[in-house]
């Protein structure tokens, strides 16, 4: 009765996006289904998707023509990211003359993707722009192609990755969701080798020993942005096949742990910089929150989300 509750809430057709989101990726329904079909073609009309396109500047940029990235977390950047993970596709024009202008944009010479004035590939932006475009439609595009062997070669020597450091850290995830989004046809030998290190780097850490505790790991946020926490990782780890590994033990108690009684998952954080140097930066210059539901209730992403880890591990 629980799980139908749930189930029925997510199905609500006020927001299609999950509605579709749910019918295809927990339910199993493809494309052809008469009820996703009706949701995909809602998506734009109505709820988040609609909501965010409605504030698009003709030009295929939100906020600011001059920089794609700031502000955060409401420039054209941001809003590429929540749009890539809400069911739309390249195939709205708006959504292919926002993804082309962040392309010339964003593309750089070395293969990979940094913000407007930069002149080499950072990771973080690299990877996050990577997996939004293949989610797009744009997995043959030679800049998202160039993008993937950037990220091999940018894979640290203890099989993690970073933003602008030497040695991989947890935080530094955005490689291996891309490689999540990224069809198994399209991976080359190099690839299969930086997943599995890379699998092995987080595995070995449990997905979250490294140093002292750091709270904001532990809650669960949309939009993801680039800020890192169990569900975050759970997610990647199980779209890559490897839920069945036991270290990742004790990050699913957290997932079931929180779970609510009435079988849901709470937004707990927009972005979760509560802690650290940064939330001292933060403080003194705070950025413009964006988020899709309100913090401390029951969230329709975040309890998506969870449901997708659960069913990949058979739950």
């Amino acid at each position: 009765m629980k799980s139908d509750s749930v189930m029925k809430w997510l199905l609500e057709e006020k927001q299609p996006s999950i509605r579709y989101l749910t019918l295809t990726q927990l339910l199993g329904k493809t494309d052809k289904d008469p009820d996703a079909r009706s949701a995909k073609e809602s998506i734009t009309q109505r709820g988040w998707a609609a909501n965010i396109l409605s504030q698009q500047h003709p030009g295929g940029w939100w906020k600011s023509e001059k920089s794609l990235y700031r502000p955060k977390y409401t420039s054209t950047n941001w809003m590429i990211l929540i749009l890539s993970d809400i069911g739309v596709t390249k195939e709205d024009h708006r959504i292919s003359n926002a993804c082309e202008l962040l392309i010339r944009r964003f593309a750089k010479k070395d293969g990979g993707f940094h913000g407007d004035l930069a002149r080499i590939s950072e990771m973080c932006i690299t990877g996050n722009t990577a997996r939004a475009l293949v989610k797009f439609g744009y997995v043959d595009h030679p800049r998202v192609k160039s993008a993937f062997q950037w990220l091999v070669k940018d894979q640290k020597e203890n099989g993690g990755w970073r933003c602008g450091w030497r040695r991989g850290i947890l935080d530094g995830w955005e490689a291996m969701s891309a490689f999540a989004a990224y069809p198994r046809e399209k991976w080359t030998r190099s690839i299969k080798r930086a997943v599995e290190r890379g699998a092995e780097f987080y595995l070995d850490r449990e997905m979250h020993k490294e140093g002292k505790r750091y709270g904001p790991w532990y809650r669960f946020h949309y939009p993801v942005h680039y800020y890192y926490d169990l569900l975050v990782g759970l997610d990647f780890m199980t779209a890559l096949g490897f839920g069945n590994d036991r270290r990742l033990k004790s990050a699913l108690s957290v997932l079931n742990e929180k779970r609510r009684a009435d079988g849901r998952w709470n937004l707990d954080a927009v972005h979760p910089d509560l802690e650290g140097p940064i939330a001292k930066l933060y403080a003194r210059k705070p950025p413009t929150p964006f988020y899709l539901e309100p913090v401390g209730q029951p969230s329709k992403m975040i309890t998506f989300l969870a449901l997708r880890v659960l069913k990949r591990l058979g739950d």
